[in-house]
């Protein structure tokens, strides 16, 4: 096999910065959170991955790799390409799709639930409830692992919860709970 497919190092593997998954925690997603992570697999897999494959041929019958840039840097991007398609792969793979919209007309909170809270200043705030792979906390999206989300896990509309945050407690009140494709 050529060394342009090859792992530079053992640890390559050890170097991924996204977030591991906790020990027993299932990896819970909701529908469209898993077709973002498919689409994104079956992007890098059929499409940046063979591209990039031919510019590191082509870079490579130039002759002297030591200073060919796109060799260099092929090499380096698709190292970081596999390294993501490994992490998609295992993510994927433990995927546990939870479909919101299944759930009907319920006042509790749960996976998949979008909660209007509002707390002592009568600022009102939505958030929807989702996986790991798929929270954006500055789009009101925050992972069911978070502190928010255990605290408004279970509860029902019209309960007051407290959220423990590092500048001091938190009451919630659940305004409204809701369930919709995500």
């Amino acid at each position: 096999m050529s060394k342009a497919f090859t792992k530079e190092n053992e640890n390559d593997d050890d170097l991924d910065d996204t977030p591991k998954l906790p020990q027993s925690i299932k990896n819970y997603i909701t529908p469209g959170g898993y077709q973002r992570l498919r689409d994104e697999f079956d992007q890098l897999w059929k499409v940046e991955r063979p591209e990039l494959v031919k510019t590191i041929t082509w870079a490579a019958s130039n002759g002297d790799r030591s200073e060919n840039g796109d060799y260099i840097y092929g090499k380096k991007r698709l190292r970081e390409i596999d390294r993501r398609l490994r992490f998609l792969s295992r993510r994927l793979d433990s995927a546990e799709i939870v479909d919101p919209s299944q759930r009907g007309e319920c006042d509790q909170v749960f996976f998949g639930a979008t909660v209007t809270v509002c707390n002592a200043q009568n600022e009102k705030q939505t958030y929807s409830i989702v996986g790991m792979d798929e929270a954006e906390p500055g789009c009101g999206r925050i992972s069911w692992i978070s502190p928010l989300a255990k605290a408004l896990l279970k509860a029902h509309e019209g309960d007051v919860v407290t959220l423990h945050t590092p500048g001091g407690v938190e009451e919630l009140e659940v305004i409204e709970v809701h369930y919709q494709a995500l």
